[in-house]
This record gives C-alpha cells, structure tokens and sequence, in this order.
C-alpha cells in the first residue's frame, strides 16, 4: 500500500472516527471527553471532530507508514497543522453558509468529508516535504496546546453565536442562557 491509498482510506476512517466522537460525551460525560469530544451543538464544539479524529487516525496513519516502510517526514508538525488548517477552512466556508442559510445538517457532514479529504491531500504533500527543524516539538506543542485551547473554551466560552447551542440554549458545558 502506498502513501497514496493510505491518504485515501484515512479519509474514510478519519471522516467514520467523527460519528462515535460526536456522541462519546453524551455517554461518558467527563472532564477527559468534554476536552477531546463536542459538549453540546455549538458549531465550535464541534470543530473538536475536526481536530481529534485527524490526531486519533494519526496512530493508524504512523503505523500504515511505517508498515509499508514508507519515508515520510514532518509527521508530528502535520498532525498537529493539518486538522488546524482544516479548522480554519471549515469555519470560513460554514460560517457564511450558516449565517445566510442556517442549520443544515447534509451541508455540514457533507463539507466535513471535503475539509476531510483537503486534510488528507495536505498530508500527503506535508509527509514529502524536506525535514523542518524542529518539526516533533512544535508537533507536540501545538497539540497540546490546541487540547488546551478546546479544554478552556469549554469551560469559558466566548458569548459568540459560534459557541452558542441553540439546541439546549447554552454556551460551553454548564453556561445555560436564561
């Protein structure tokens, strides 16, 4: 199996991973999955799915790589820029979509598996890049500090519409809108 076919088959694990992360929190409410998992239907939580589903996939990744013996570099630094960037491309295309039409949920999953594949395309080219410096502890940081970010925002929500549940009326985990 090469590079290729495994970009392509994480695309549909990496997109499969999303659906039991979406829910995970509704069956083990918990400080641990309230950082990695949404907490309510605010389009931020959701953007967790983004993130740890791409670094969870990244295990398989790592060892579908180094099974097929595979050279790859960069590994850590794409785990953790890549499911970034796939933020920030999901949040400027939904965002617009959202605000002019609402709530449609075959739009969202169906941009979660574009922004999905996008990620895959931008692994492959980021694991053919030359080595950068110092790849593996800015990897690691950034992901640390991203689960951070998501565990802190959680608790303490921006009063924004993009962390807003308007399903329970709710920002964060306990912040209910009276």
């Amino acid at each position: 199996m090469g590079l290729k076919a495994i970009k392509i088959l994480g695309l549909f694990l990496i997109f499969l991973l999303c659906f039991p992360l979406h829910f995970i929190y509704d069956f083990w409410p918990n400080s641990l999955f309230s950082i990695f998992a949404p907490v309510n239907e605010s389009i931020w939580e959701h953007m967790k799915l983004i993130f740890t589903s791409y670094v969870f996939y990244g295990i398989f990744d790592y060892l579908f790589l180094s099974k097929n013996k595979i050279t790859f570099n960069n590994f850590l630094f794409q785990l953790f820029i890549i499911p970034v960037i796939a933020i920030i491309l999901y949040l400027s295309i939904f965002i617009p979509i959202y605000n002019n039409f609402g709530e449609n949920m075959i739009i969202s999953i169906g941009l979660l598996f574009l922004i999905i594949g996008l990620e895959q395309v931008l692994s492959y080219y980021f694991l053919q890049f030359k080595e950068i410096k110092y790849q593996n502890i800015i990897g690691i940081i950034g992901i640390i500090i991203t689960y951070i970010i998501f565990g802190y925002l959680t608790y303490n929500p921006i009063e924004n519409y993009v962390f807003f549940d308007m399903a329970n009326s709710k920002y964060g985990i306990n912040i209910y809108v009276k």
